[in-house]
């Protein structure tokens, strides 16, 4: 028999997860890149000759796992989860980049949700691919222009985040088709 896990139980992982991916992204940001400038961001390709600041992969998990939880657990938790997530950044970040790092998180997953509640219902994978992409426009304008003062990789973060919206789109497709097989 395979394992299962109920639609609750993801659902929780799914916000444990959420909350703590924004203090492990302030962590990598200034610690994990295949180039580390001093006084900068560590960076990372996300398309050739793109660089961005390395925690762009975990703002972009952050989009689609706050998506998971309202799917899974609702608005009301979702909404506690951005709050959780948000105080645990301005607790465990790094001074330089507390400001930034939170109000980015805090903006960027609330405008997420805007646009992802009204299209969730009808057409899911639209809903993550473009509240992915407006969650990541907010985050990487406030998180980039408070916590370094600088736009530099404006576009190098928005791709990195965009390609995670398109991955949790793709998986969404491939796990729909695969329910609809087992069903038939």
């Amino acid at each position: 028999m395979p394992f299962s896990m109920s639609g609750r139980t993801v659902g929780l992982i799914s916000l444990i997860l959420f909350i703590l991916t924004i203090p492990a992204g302030n962590w990598v940001v200034m610690n994990v890149g295949t180039v580390c400038p001093p006084d900068s961001p560590c960076l990372i390709p996300v398309w050739p000759g793109i660089m961005s600041p390395s925690a762009v992969l975990f703002a972009g998990l952050a989009l689609i796992l706050r998506d998971a939880v309202q799917s899974l657990l609702g608005k009301r938790w979702t909404l506690v989860a951005i709050a959780a997530g948000a105080a645990l950044s301005g607790i465990l970040s790094e001074p330089a980049i507390i400001l930034g790092s939170t109000c980015a998180f805090l903006f960027s997953e609330l405008a997420d949700f805007a646009v992802y509640t009204p299209l969730r219902e009808r057409h899911l994978t639209l809903a993550i691919v473009l509240s992915g992409l407006v969650g990541s426009i907010v985050d990487s304008v406030i998180f980039l222009s408070l916590a370094f003062g600088s736009l530099d990789f404006i576009v190098g973060q928005v791709i990195g985040k965009f390609w995670m919206s398109l991955i949790a789109g793709a998986m969404i497709i491939m796990w729909r088709s695969t329910r609809r097989a087992q069903a038939a």
